[in-house]
């Protein structure tokens, strides 16, 4: 699948409608990706998510118009989709440093966040990784119950909160709720229920020997089974930013630039507890679902 091609094609349909209302559903369609998907991919590609990307173009187009028109501030904020003029002085200064009747008073130079070309980023990008290729697997279903925590993609937020989620897990005895635990010695991380917005359930939790009743599990836990199916299979061994760091060049690097597509369905993690000590010297495997 092209998917720098799906993406750029997402980020013409941006910039054909920036000073129009948008929903994530409509550009990530675009791409014809999930908005869930879609804003996984564009985070770990570009680095920042597709609102920053749309409202910093936003205001570098305002800012443009600033400098070079004689329309009011108010007329220019309401143009690029604010409310009121103070609203638009809020964005622009927490942006640029400097309020718009200053910028347009001095002319001071300000960093413009450029129209973006994921094609030429490929070109730069897809081959500075030293990370290890994965390994295909073919994988039996697996049925998992675990403590579900919140989380979303919005500034990376979910690289820190999850560490966090682990930490939590094990420090509070979540693991002792969960009925015909199989393998104790491995826990198990799954990301699911995506929303458009970005917000997402990440369940730590363990393998059961035989799915649960529902209403059977205590408050917070929750039953996932994981289909089976080809996976590629990521080694994160080391210290804990590494699964992040691997996290990112999955769907930024390897993903986009190799001839696979992702199916539906969970990532999932495999942390080999008896083996790892945090958060210098964890043993992590990552599993991304393929076509």
């Amino acid at each position: 699948m092209e998917y720098y091609k799906s993406i750029q094609a997402a980020v013409d349909y941006i910039e054909k409608h920036l000073n129009e209302p948008m929903k994530i559903g409509e550009i990530a369609g675009a791409a014809s990706f999930s908005a869930f998907h879609f804003q996984r991919m564009f985070l770990a590609i570009t680095g920042f998510t597709v609102q920053e990307y749309v409202r910093t173009r936003r205001l570098s187009e305002a800012a443009e118009q600033l400098a070079y028109s004689s329309g009011s501030i108010l007329e220019l904020a309401v143009a690029w989709g604010y409310q009121s003029q103070e609203a638009f002085t809020r964005a622009f200064e927490a942006y640029f440093g400097l309020p718009p009747g200053r910028y347009r008073k001095e002319g001071s130079p300000i960093p413009h966040r450029p129209r973006l070309n994921l094609l030429e980023y490929r070109q730069k990008e897809g081959t500075e990784t030293k990370i290890d290729k994965p390994k295909l697997v073919e994988r039996e279903p697996l049925d998992i119950v675990g403590f579900a925590y919140s989380t979303n993609l919005a500034e990376g937020r979910h690289y820190g909160d999850i560490a966090g989620f682990y930490r939590e897990f094990g420090e509070r005895g979540r693991y002792l709720g969960i009925p015909h635990r199989a393998a104790p010695d491995m826990a198990y991380g799954v990301s699911c229920e995506f929303q458009e917005d970005g917000d997402f359930i990440f369940i730590v939790g363990e393998t059961v020997s035989k799915p649960p009743l529902e209403e059977g599990l205590k408050q917070g836990f929750r039953f996932i089974r994981i289909p089976g199916g080809r996976y590629a299979e990521f080694k994160a061994y080391g210290p804990a930013h590494v699964t992040p760091d691997i996290r990112r060049y999955i769907y930024g690097v390897w993903l986009p630039n190799s001839k696979y597509e992702r199916r539906e369905g969970p990532d999932f993690e495999v942390t080999d507890v008896m083996n790892s000590s945090y958060p210098d010297d964890l043993r992590i495997k990552i599993y991304i679902p393929l076509a």
